[in-house]
């Protein structure tokens, strides 16, 4: 039977996967009311867990190196209790082995190489490269449901994963490509750094050192 994650941890482990989330971000993100989400998050400030940034317009909250070391810590213990470890390792070692052709597909999504320069950028006027580029996300995004299925099975916080990459997808199809590599957006590639982020914080893996796949 999948497991509910306590709202502390939903609220403190959501921002730390955004990076920076308002109170209504995190509120949408893992399904509490705002206000439950805004007094969780005015008691994490006060422990000092997380903080206020703004720039550039935008605002919200981000997690304090305190803030890393207790989210880490709840993450480990709610692996340890839930005996979920072993699955979450395997949908890593899954989602390691599809994010190489996920990297591809985004750079020939931004870059489309000509006689003499690789690093051409690609204008999107040849349909049958980004036809071919989409086919691939939707080929990535079939397993992707595949590997966040089983994880919900264990722990109900990974759901919304794929939903939110088809989502993506399907605007892109429909010809805002934005969608497929785009800042500011939960474009396909936003979703997956998500969910990559997610995998190697609850597995206490730091970023850029994970075990080579196998």
């Amino acid at each position: 039977m999948t497991h509910a994650s306590a709202p502390d941890l939903s609220v403190l482990h959501a921002v730390r996967v955004a990076g920076v989330a308002d109170d209504a971000a995190v509120s949408d993100r893992i399904g509490v009311d705002i206000e439950t989400a805004a007094e969780l998050l005015l008691d994490f400030e006060a422990y000092g867990w997380v903080t206020r940034v703004e720039f550039g317009g935008t605002s919200g909250w981000t997690l304090t190196e305190r803030g890393r070391a207790q989210d880490s810590r709840k993450l480990g213990e709610e692996l340890d209790q839930t005996g979920a470890r072993a699955t979450v390792e395997r949908a890593h070692k899954e989602f390691e082995i599809l994010n190489g052709r996920l990297v591809r597909a985004c750079t020939d999504w931004q870059l489309r190489p000509a006689e003499g320069d690789r690093l051409t950028s690609n204008d999107h006027s040849d349909p049958q490269w980004d036809g071919r580029v989409l086919d691939e996300l939707t080929t990535i995004g079939a397993a992707l449901t595949g590997l966040v299925g089983a994880l919900v099975d264990a722990l109900a916080r990974f759901d919304g994963y794929a939903d939110r990459f088809d989502a993506a997808l399907a605007r892109a199809r429909a010809g805002d490509g934005r969608w497929v590599t785009g800042v500011g957006v939960a474009s396909c590639h936003a979703v997956w750094m998500e969910l990559h982020e997610d995998l190697l914080s609850t597995l206490g893996i730091a970023r850029g050192v994970e075990p080579e796949s196998r």
